[in-house]
């Protein structure tokens, strides 16, 4: 890890940090406070359980278990993507692999029984700490570069952890792992249009087929690593704390996780709806480009990356088809979050720019 920066100012706390109650998910505590009674295990709910704020995906609620905080992680309501939410596999993710990667909190509790809050949950160690979205707080001014290098840092560690050694060396199923990522990716663009999919789905993924590389020795995968993903110590905010939003861990191609990292990673000439979406701070001063993460992470794994361009243009596809998906529960009424409302443009505008990728003309 780089060294760790300190700052005079402790990051102010976020007044956006949990939900307005009157616009939080409702659940049944009371059927929840049952439940784990039967497994021995209290749920305090004074005060009441709060659902944090930040995603489109999973709810994530700070609750209270035999006097310890700890957060409450289930799906959202109502159709789900393949492969997406899984409650099961984040809790067998998260009951192994913190022996050999810290910054994995630890599973504590995992229900499948809808009857409790209406869809599997499980329960985790709760890692108190710092997340930073798309603004970069005054605080951290000046230290977009040990941001870049801490994430850089955190990806390689991360994909130096042997599946066998935590014991899941039986997630997924590595062989064919690009293959079905390119089809399952325009299957999900097809979905979440209410006619033909756009012209430009169609040639991207003819791009994507033409150009398909072999599949490497797989690693882990956490499939959705960003800086928001990362728990951060207030105390040197440079330094994680925890990784978050392990639902989607996989075996699989390393370069997926980097390139998906790099299609949140937005660059300060990039076409305005992608920086609209700012999901990370990246265009600010002080901050690596693409590029120089890549030849970072390259450095720090020691990974071939010659091939990069593929998994390049294959996550940035894949990002546009999330925000597509993502309107089309907004359009179809399945959630009226406000925030979904402006995700199909900017989801176009993502499809757009992963042309240029498949043209060569950006990176």
């Amino acid at each position: 890890m780089p060294k760790d920066a300190r700052v005079t100012a402790r990051p102010p706390e976020t007044t956006d940090r949990f939900l307005n109650p009157a616009i939080a998910a409702p659940q049944a505590w009371d059927k929840l406070a049952a439940h784990l009674a039967r497994h021995s295990m209290r749920l305090s709910t004074s005060p009441a359980p709060q659902q944090f704020s930040g995603g489109f995906g999973n709810l994530n609620f700070l609750v209270e278990i035999d006097g310890q905080p700890s957060v409450l992680r289930r799906p959202p309501a109502g159709p789900l993507p393949p492969g997406g939410n899984d409650m099961a596999r984040e809790h067998k993710v998260l009951s192994r692999l913190w022996q050999k990667f810290p910054l994995a909190p630890r599973a504590l509790h995992f229900s499948a029984d809808d009857a409790v809050l209406g869809a599997p949950f499980f329960i985790m160690e709760y890692r108190p700490g710092w997340v930073v979205r798309g603004t970069l707080p005054e605080p951290l001014d000046g230290q977009g570069g040990a941001l870049s290098a801490m994430l850089v840092e955190t990806l390689a560690a991360f994909h130096a952890v042997g599946p066998a050694e935590v014991e899941l060396d039986d997630l997924g199923r590595p062989e064919g792992f690009l293959e079905r990522a390119v089809e399952g990716w325009l299957k999900r663009a097809a979905a979440a249009t209410d006619d033909a999919p756009p012209v430009i789905v169609r040639s991207i993924g003819d791009w994507l087929r033409a150009n398909r590389v072999p599949d490497p020795t797989p690693t882990l995968l956490h499939n959705d690593f960003k800086l928001d993903n990362v728990i951060l110590d207030p105390e040197a905010p440079t330094r994680p704390v925890a990784v978050l939003d392990w639902d989607q861990c996989t075996r699989g191609d390393p370069l997926f996780d980097l390139a998906t990292l790099l299609s949140y990673w937005v660059e300060a000439d990039d076409p305005p709806e992608l920086l609209e979406f700012g999901q990370m701070p990246t265009a600010g001063p002080g901050f690596w480009s693409r590029r120089e993460a890549l030849e970072a992470y390259a450095c720090r794994s020691g990974r071939d990356v010659s091939d990069f361009q593929f998994h390049r243009v294959l996550c940035q596809f894949k990002l546009g088809v999330v925000l597509l998906q993502l309107a089309a529960r907004y359009r179809r009424g399945i959630t009226t979050d406000p925030r979904f409302a402006p995700l199909g443009r900017i989801g176009q505008g993502v499809l757009d720019f992963t042309h240029e990728l498949a043209a060569g003309r950006r990176f």
